[in-house]
């Protein structure tokens, strides 16, 4: 399976120390350059900078074009603009993306989205975390100033139930 990921989940499993769920889920992770930029680069001393490339095994690559959905694609920020046009080119499973503008442009194109969230519920559903796991990094994400509404986390929690 291969998945395109943008900056905030990086930075949300950085956190969590759960950079390790992507090579677990996912064969191929692309991380586009603008994204790696703000996430590796420019990321100052945020924890696990330095490990998104060693820890996910993951490529940067540009996309090739812009594309003619470039009007759509108004109002993202440059990491999820190239995150967006990167998945459509290389037909990825997933694009992972927490934002919600971006995450409505790449629905709209009928892109496969997940966000940090859905990621735990994909690795409690792969047997690579437990219910109590996932609930607990999801406090310590909320704990480390990710915010997520808690419609979010309630539609989380649903989920988990279900799995």
């Amino acid at each position: 399976m291969k998945v395109v990921v943008n900056g905030r989940p990086l930075i949300a499993l950085s956190l969590i120390d759960r950079l390790q769920l992507l090579p677990r889920l996912f064969d191929e992770i692309f991380i586009p350059p603008t994204v790696y930029r703000e996430v590796a680069i420019q990321g100052g001393d945020r924890p696990g900078r330095e490990a998104i490339l060693t820890r996910t095994g993951a490529i940067v690559q540009a996309p090739a074009g812009t594309s003619s959905i470039e009007p759509l694609l108004l109002g993202l920020d440059a990491g999820e603009f190239e995150v967006i046009l990167l998945s459509r080119e290389l037909q990825g499973d997933w694009v992972l993306i927490d934002e919600r503008l971006g995450r409505r442009v790449a629905l709209s194109l009928g892109l496969p989205v997940k966000g940090s969230l859905g990621l735990l519920l994909a690795a409690v559903g792969a047997d690579l975390m437990t219910r109590q796991e996932a609930r607990e990094s999801v406090s310590e994400l909320l704990k480390n100033g990710i915010r997520l509404s808690s419609q979010l986390i309630r539609m989380f929690e649903s989920e988990l139930e279900r799995l």
